[in-house]
């Protein structure tokens, strides 16, 4: 590993500060389960590795369960390791789709330190919380050198290890809405084995359905590990509306995923099977989110 100097960051300003004097040659600690193995590893270089746990806005972690439809009801610091969303009982039952990718990055040892900002910035195609994101319809908090803006977590990512930061910008937070009533929402990855801890092909939804809970009003589907980057399956999602919440109902919504699907063959599976796993996971998870948006 390069020799790199250190610094922890107090404020937003501060920050955007340092990021805008080195450039390119300054990199983010977030929790630094990625990064730190990045350099050691030569993949990525530094003159300056900024540490932002000491900033108290990516540290937030604010819940409002009153919150209105409009309104907040998760602010999620970008620093916030991943256990204390799993862990805290009413997050996980607003945002379950959060809740299941957050608890699956890494070892437990890992998401004592991991965040889902991190994950969110290190923007891997096979990133478990990403499609969670998209699912809950998460909006990045982003600050920088002029001034801070939002972009919908569906947009964020543009390429392998690449999104929409600018020079000097760094992401600040995520805001959730607050959970809208007969709703549900699950992710789930496959993997060959444990070892293998990263996504064949992962899918993350979320769901609205009538006081009755047989047709759904309302749906967002997210795909990881089949494409360039995470997908937001809107055809797949607009179809949905209106449509009775039965498992053929799942499987036509999978089939219409699948088309978005661009997978490659490696060494966790060929490309023909893992499009296959697209509509399979999609109509399963789809199925789970319905049977959590009927629970009280």
């Amino acid at each position: 590993m390069k020799d790199f100097e250190y610094a922890a960051a107090t404020t937003v300003d501060e920050a955007v500060s340092l990021l805008a004097a080195h450039g390119e040659r300054a990199k983010i600690l977030a929790g630094g389960t990625d990064i730190l193995v990045q350099l050691r590893e030569g993949l990525r270089d530094a003159d300056l590795v900024l540490d932002l746990k000491k900033v108290p806005e990516v540290m937030e972690l604010r819940y409002d369960a009153a919150a209105g439809k409009e309104s907040p009801g998760l602010l999620l610091g970008a620093s916030v390791p991943c256990y204390r969303v799993y862990e805290n009982a009413a997050i996980s039952a607003a945002y379950p789709a959060l809740a299941d990718a957050a608890r699956i990055v890494g070892g437990w040892q890992i998401q004592s330190r991991a965040s889902v900002g991190g994950n969110l910035c290190n923007s891997s195609p096979a990133a478990d919380t990403i499609p969670a994101l998209i699912a809950h319809g998460a909006t990045c908090h982003i600050a920088g050198p002029e001034g801070r803006r939002t972009v919908p977590v569906a947009e964020f990512c543009t390429a392998p290890g690449k999104n929409q930061l600018k020079r000097g910008e760094f992401l600040v937070s995520l805001e959730f809405a607050a959970r809208q009533p007969h709703s549900g929402a699950r992710y789930i990855r496959f993997i060959p084995r444990n070892e293998m801890d990263i996504a064949v092909v992962g899918a993350g939804v979320w769901l609205r359905t009538n006081a009755k809970g047989d047709t759904i009003e309302e749906a967002r589907i997210a795909l990881a590990a089949v494409a360039p980057k995470p997908l937001f399956a809107a055809e797949a999602s607009a179809w949905l509306a209106g449509k009775p919440a039965t498992p053929e109902t799942f499987a036509a919504a999978g089939d219409l995923a699948r088309k978005i699907a661009k997978p490659i063959s490696d060494m966790r599976g060929p490309a023909e099977y893992r499009t296959h796993l697209v509509g399979v996971i999609t109509a399963r998870a789809l199925a789970d989110a319905l049977e959590r948006s009927r629970e009280k």
